[in-house]
């Protein structure tokens, strides 16, 4: 959905005043996400949804207007990846997002799951154009190595560095169908469109936000008490 909505943003309006939208509305979500103290299903769901369309837009921005290699941007996330990554757990000792109780804590997060986006974007440019693989094969690829984890998982693998090997491969696998599905036939895809398909994507992303808001399945343990209806 970040990608195909970034996409279709930038290609319909002012690419300049697009991404200047993009960063106001990551802004408003991550000022909004950070002044409340326990989980909300739709805040953070928006708030990783913002992240996602501006994440996409960053790492564009800095192949199409900058003329940055993907081979350049690619590397530089994953270094900033590995940085962040690197801090957190010196300053924490954890990576867990169990863990995450503490505004610093949220920060690190956040600042990873940006670079993230901006990481899986580049990532996934870099092996369906600059290697000339496709969208559709850089796609197939990218799910066949998010498998990795979870056999290496359930084979011992701490699951912390599961998760978070998971959560990065989850971005190049989505930016590259988008991709394929947006783009039209002359630059790889199978043209349907950014627009129906960041309004399809969109859909499904809010129905499944409904579904969560109204099962309450994923909100941790300690905070169910903070959702509970008082009597009468």
């Amino acid at each position: 959905m970040g990608e195909s909505i970034s996409d279709y943003l930038v290609h319909r309006f002012n690419p300049y005043l697009a991404v200047a939208m993009g960063f106001v509305a990551f802004a408003i979500a991550i000022v909004a996400q950070f002044s409340v103290r326990r989980y909300i299903t739709w805040l953070y769901w928006m708030t990783v949804a913002m992240v996602a369309i501006f994440g996409t837009m960053v790492a564009d921005a800095m192949h199409v207007g900058l003329h940055i290699p993907y081979t350049v941007s690619a590397t530089a996330f994953t270094v900033a990846v590995a940085v962040i990554l690197a801090v957190w757990y010196a300053t924490e000792h954890t990576l867990s997002i169990h863990s995450i109780t503490t505004p610093r804590r949220e920060f690190f997060y956040w600042s990873r799951v940006v670079t993230t986006f901006a990481l899986g974007t580049a990532t996934g440019d870099l092996m369906a154009a600059s290697f000339h693989l496709g969208y559709l094969t850089s796609a197939l690829l990218f799910t066949a190595l998010i498998a990795v984890p979870a056999v290496a998982y359930r084979l011992g693998l701490n699951a912390v560095a599961a998760f978070w090997t998971a959560y990065i491969l989850t971005r190049p696998i989505g930016a590259s169908f988008a991709d394929y599905l947006g783009f039209p036939h002359s630059a790889g895809g199978i043209g349907i469109g950014h627009g129906p398909v960041a309004l399809t994507t969109a859909v499904i992303f809010i129905l499944l936000i409904t579904y969560l808001s109204v099962t309450r399945k994923d909100v941790p343990a300690r905070d169910l008490a903070s959702y509970a209806v008082p009597a009468g």
